[in-house]
């Protein structure tokens, strides 16, 4: 997607405004010099943000008499863009605290913004857990994207089938196959019920210990999973409710929240829905573990996959090797990445 064009005026009032940012940025750095020249800052400490609010973040202390206290801090321009989930090297100062440096990070998830630059949302994730429900209907398309993006942020995803005391006779001969399917590809899936509980100490057993994003379409109960998780923290979570069918999410900036037993989550509008179109066909070939083996195993070199002779994804779907399902959906991925090109 290229970037959206703007008439000179608009030019001007761009220009006008980063230079403005530029010069604030300066007089903060300015006076963090002079903090630090004269030992007006406290001792370095180890902290997690836990928010981001422009040029500021909540940080949690992670050691000594502070640990566990919130201050909001200033960032030294050259850090770059720091996200939730960064862990950092902070000092406190006068009247609140400076982020110093930023430690390097094991994970990061990138979305495109509007003039396609990818932007990191959240840092140091370890799981993205996928939820699909009895109802409304899992489309498994619609996990395949999940999987697709979490492959590419280099992500464990988790799939986790929810409202699980909904399962009959009916439904379950269409989810059995394919939660099977996914676990025959090395993915891991989970039952859960918050109406019956059951499922939710595995589930908190995997999060111990863990920064996790739960991600999923509308009404599948994410909320109602993460109030079981987040016990009394109705207010906190409040903004992860869906209020109706449509899914309303009023979450403006990510945050960190502390699981009881263990464990991390983070809650951002930019990561509840992942956008495809900004990846090559590479990328998404390789969000499918069971193509990706078969990549360059074809008669011919620039091969679609669709009709030629001696093509290894045709062959291996009608032996039976790889799914139909699957094949189909990222063919469907492709051509719905090329429309909205």
């Amino acid at each position: 997607m290229g970037k959206r064009k703007v008439n000179r005026r608009q030019a001007w009032r761009i220009d006008k405004i980063q230079s403005e940012r530029a010069a604030r940025a300066e007089r903060r750095d300015a006076l963090i010099e002079e903090q630090l020249e004269g030992g007006e800052l406290g001792p370095e400490q180890h902290g997690l943000i836990i928010s981001h609010f422009g040029r500021q973040v909540d940080v949690e202390a992670l050691e000594g008499e502070s640990k566990g206290e919130i201050l909001r801090c200033h960032l030294r321009t050259h850090l770059g863009q720091l996200v939730t989930g960064d862990r950092v090297i902070w000092r406190r100062s006068p009247d609140s605290g400076v982020v110093v440096a930023v430690l390097d990070r094991h994970s990061e998830l990138l979305r495109p913004n509007n003039h396609g630059e990818l932007k990191p949302v959240a840092a140091n994730i370890d799981y993205i857990v996928i939820v699909i429900a009895v109802e409304p209907y899992a489309h498994a398309n619609l996990i395949d994207r999940y999987l697709v993006a979490a492959e590419a942020s280099n992500i464990e995803p988790v799939l986790l089938l929810n409202k699980a005391d909904l399962l009959n006779e009916d439904n379950r001969q269409r989810l059995e196959p394919l939660l099977e399917l996914y676990r025959s590809l090395g993915y891991r899936t989970l039952l859960a019920s918050t109406a019956s509980s059951h499922g939710l100490d595995e589930l908190k057993a995997l999060l111990a210990d863990h920064i996790s994003v739960f991600v999923g379409q509308s009404g599948v109960g994410k909320s109602s999973l993460i109030n079981s998780l987040l016990p009394g923290a109705d207010l906190r979570v409040g903004a992860l409710s869906e209020q109706s069918r449509k899914g309303r999410h009023t979450t403006t900036t990510a945050r960190l929240f502390h699981f009881p037993d263990g464990g991390d989550l983070i809650d951002s509008p930019g990561i509840r829905e992942f956008a495809l179109w900004h990846m090559t066909e590479d990328q998404v070939l390789s969000g499918f573990r069971e193509l990706a083996q078969l990549q360059g195993h074809c008669r011919f070199r620039d091969c679609r996959h669709e009709q030629e002779p001696g093509c290894a994804f045709l062959e291996a779907v009608d032996n039976g090797t790889i799914s139909e399902q699957r094949f189909n959906s990222y063919r469907q991925i492709l051509n719905s990445m090329q429309d909205s090109r």
